[in-house]
């Protein structure tokens, strides 16, 4: 009698056991660039602490936020025209399939948890400006300047160089030689500006883009920048815009995009990625897709595009990184158990020479 009941006692432990060990999942992230930091606080917050991937990807670009991750992330950083800085972030969550976003958000610091704020307790997706900056101090965030004296020089000397690079075209007086005010200029006359346009750069290539697997299964993604150096005043990248700046689905994968967002947004690039998953695509397989279809038009833009699938698998490409400072390829960080911490990878860029269908040059 007693052997029977042990046996069922061993029979019961092992179906918990073995409950237990089907709803664990090995978890995953991936980063842009080589911020070392975000993501072993984002392996902290998933792996240690066996939180959701929600909080992964927002403890992570907070992280990036706080520590101004190249002058490209937080405050400080990247003044527009004016001399202003402003943020844009992205929250999805892909069990869900709710988002959180907030663009040209002024004089909060906290972007993330505000996008956060906008997916938990709205049921919004966007909101935008000086009233996304109301909603933040609404929601108990402090209302603070983020201009600092460096981002400050930085503008004023690109003031002196009369406003070069700029993103202007088609106007008087010359945007290549001036600063404005400017006004259109007759059609007979338009001309695309092909010279003196920013340059995309280790100073210069925005977003931190975050992409997770927790312990159960669940898929987030995330974004966070303060957009492009001398950006038009108004302007909002594809960080803050669902299927451009990341994308999640938990049924697939995720995939996060950087780089030129302007052109980027136009191709929804994260979006297709997981897309392409969902047809059986690898997650590298995804990003190249992703990054080839916007190449076809736009064959010397600069951006990348990282992607995991709910299998654990990984992945990136990217177009227009090989210059001397990514002698390497593109930087980004992947950690799971079996790397067991964070792992810079580089991948090397595509060959976009094949098909200019549209020769329009960033």
């Amino acid at each position: 009698m007693m052997f029977l009941i042990r046996k069922i006692l061993l029979l019961e432990i092992i179906l918990i056991i073995s409950c237990a060990l089907a709803e664990y999942k090995n978890p995953l992230v991936v980063i842009t660039w080589d911020y070392f930091e975000a993501t072993e606080k984002a392996w902290q917050t998933i792996f240690r602490e066996k939180r959701s991937s929600l909080d992964t990807i927002e403890e992570s670009c907070t992280l990036c936020e706080s520590l101004q991750c190249r002058t490209t992330v937080g405050f400080g950083g990247s003044p527009d025209e004016n001399g202003e800085t402003t943020l844009d972030a992205l929250i999805m969550d892909g069990v869900k399939m709710d988002v959180g976003g907030v663009g040209l958000l002024r004089n909060v610091k906290n972007a993330i948890s505000v996008a956060r704020k906008v997916l938990e307790n709205t049921e919004h997706s966007l909101l935008g400006g000086e009233l996304a900056q109301n909603f933040a101090v609404e929601m108990g965030f402090k209302n603070e300047s983020l201009e600092t004296t460096k981002s400050l020089n930085v503008w004023q000397k690109w003031r002196k160089n009369n406003c070069q690079p700029n993103f202007w075209k088609n106007v008087k007086p010359n945007p290549s030689k001036s600063c404005g005010p400017y006004t259109p200029i007759k059609e007979d006359f338009l001309r695309e500006k092909t010279e003196n346009l920013p340059v995309w750069s280790q100073e210069n290539h925005d977003t931190i883009g975050v992409i997770a697997m927790d312990t159960k299964g669940h898929i987030a993604a995330g974004t966070s920048t303060n957009g492009a150096k001398y950006k038009i005043p108004g302007r909002i990248g594809d960080s803050p815009i669902a299927g451009a700046g990341a994308y999640a689905d938990t049924n697939v994968g995720a995939a996060a995009a950087t780089g030129a967002g302007d052109i980027m947004m136009r191709f929804l690039p994260s979006f297709l990625a997981v897309e392409e998953m969902r047809r059986g695509a690898t997650p590298k397989e995804a990003a190249t897709t992703a990054v080839q279809r916007i190449a076809e038009y736009y064959p010397k833009f600069s951006g990348a595009v990282i992607a995991l699938d709910k299998n654990g698998n990984y992945g990136a490409a990217c177009n227009g990184l090989d210059s001397e400072e990514f002698s390497n390829g593109f930087p980004y960080y992947v950690v799971n158990t079996k790397l067991g911490k964070p792992t810079l990878k580089y991948e090397s860029c595509i060959d976009s020479s094949f098909s200019p269908l549209v020769n329009q040059i960033l």
